[in-house]
């Protein structure tokens, strides 16, 4: 292996999120995008993510697609080629925002190789769930899987795609339909009808036309022009198709190697990765979650926290902290840096537990074991004195003796710095180590 190093080249960092999502990955990213990146690219998911974001007014947005970094004006924004992209609510989020923030195509690129999540998804994935029955996944319900399915059949839709001739456009929409109604048929379903989804392209194209390009040429040039650019992930390592708890996951890759792969970077570019977390736990939708409290603590985190999804309103699964799956992710996911949110929120209990390890079979553990086996799992717990105050802090030294004990114990068992402490909603109240 050869020891040279770029002497100069680009700054590539991305943020991803460490256990189930809602980790606070659009508010850190935002914090970043403000302090001189030049590019940030959402590169993997769909609007069954939520990152809650604040402008300068201090106005709260909730974006379902939209990069965070957008609310940086001098800087471009792009969705990347491994984002499924629903274009009905991409133009609303668009339309919403364009009363604050100016949205251009100099400022903003929509992926042509990215998929498109037709109506027909959105049934299918309600038809799917259902009858999964009891082993339902708790899937948002907004054609995620199934449009992930057509891109890995090869069947599906691209944002490129829209600005074909009609008759092309149309050619593809039967071939993509065929297989999808032949199966609502068989369930006396009622089936797509070509016309109206041509129609429904048609207007997409006139709403996001504008801004759908070759986002690889744009990325090329910030890569080989020595830009400063910012990866946002979507999700979490424990929602990951490939290293989550299977089969309660999402239908792509948010490890920070395939979000990286997805923007169309590759390994060799990327400078940091930083951790988004929590100082407890949360989770939606069914699967494992050892640490989960299911009694007046969880439900207080949940109150505390505000834990409701920014996509679908739902109550989260509340519990403490568990440091056996971010030791995992240091592996998986190679973190250079944690950013750790909701301090201020934990400290509000009297006593505060840390998952240190389980207890699987009789043995301890120090790793996350395949989903049927973590059902089984019982958290080995350490415990904190609570009760601290973070209000007004400014800087690390300002934060309460037992509030730095508990960053500093995550960091001495994780073996990664936390270089950002999340205290409030807004930027203003990052703690910046």
């Amino acid at each position: 292996m050869s020891n040279n190093k770029r002497s100069r080249g680009p700054c590539v960092s991305e943020v991803v999120g460490t256990y189930w999502g809602d980790e606070g990955k659009g508010r850190v990213i935002s914090y970043l995008s403000q302090k001189g990146v030049d590019l940030t690219i959402r590169s993997t998911g769909g609007n069954n993510a939520g990152h809650t974001v604040y402008d300068r007014t201090g106005k709260k947005h909730a974006f379902h697609l939209l990069p965070s970094g957008i609310m940086n004006e001098t800087s471009k924004s792009i969705i990347a080629s491994g984002v499924v992209i629903d274009p009905e609510v991409l133009h609303q989020e668009i339309t919403e925002l364009s009363a604050s923030i100016s949205i251009t195509p100099q400022n903003f690129v929509v992926s042509d190789r990215a998929h498109i999540i037709m109506p027909y998804h959105k049934k299918l994935d309600a038809i799917y769930e259902q009858m999964k029955g009891d082993s339902k996944v708790g899937t948002t319900g907004r054609g995620i899987g199934p449009a992930y399915a057509d891109k890995v059949h090869r069947n599906g839709l691209r944002m490129g795609d829209l600005s074909l001739p009609q008759n092309e456009l149309r050619a593809k929409i039967e071939q993509a339909l065929r297989p999808h109604n032949v199966l609502l048929k068989s369930m006396n379903e009622e089936t797509f009808d070509v016309d109206a989804m041509l129609e429904y392209c048609k207007t997409a194209h006139e709403n996001l036309g504008q801004y759908i390009d070759d986002s690889q040429k744009h990325i090329n040039a910030a890569i080989n022009s020595g830009q400063t650019i910012l990866i946002e992930g979507a999700q979490a390592l424990e929602l990951d198709i490939d290293h989550g708890n299977y089969p309660y996951v999402t239908s792509s890759s948010p490890n920070a190697s395939s979000t990286a792969g997805a923007a169309g970077i590759g390994p060799i570019f990327i400078t940091d990765v930083i951790g988004a977390m929590k100082a407890y736990c949360s989770r939606v939708g069914e699967g494992p979650f050892p640490t989960e409290q299911e009694n007046e603590v969880g439900d207080q985190i949940r109150e505390f926290g505000h834990e409701y999804g920014a996509t679908t309103g739902r109550p989260r699964r509340c519990g403490w902290l568990d440091l056996n799956i971010l030791k995992s992710g240091k592996v998986i996911n190679g973190y250079t840096q944690l950013c750790l949110n909701h301090l201020d929120t934990i400290g509000k209990l009297p006593e505060i537990k840390v998952c240190v390890g389980y207890n699987y079979n009789g043995e301890q553990i120090d790793y996350v074991p395949e989903s049927s086996e973590l059902a089984k799992c019982k958290p080995i717990y350490e415990t904190f004195a609570g009760n601290w105050d973070t209000t007004g802090c400014k800087t690390y030294a300002d934060l309460p003796e037992n509030a730095r004990k508990y960053v500093e114990f995550i960091e001495e068992q994780v073996g990664v710095p936390i270089s950002y402490i999340g205290i409030g909603p807004s930027n203003e109240e990052t703690i910046v180590r």
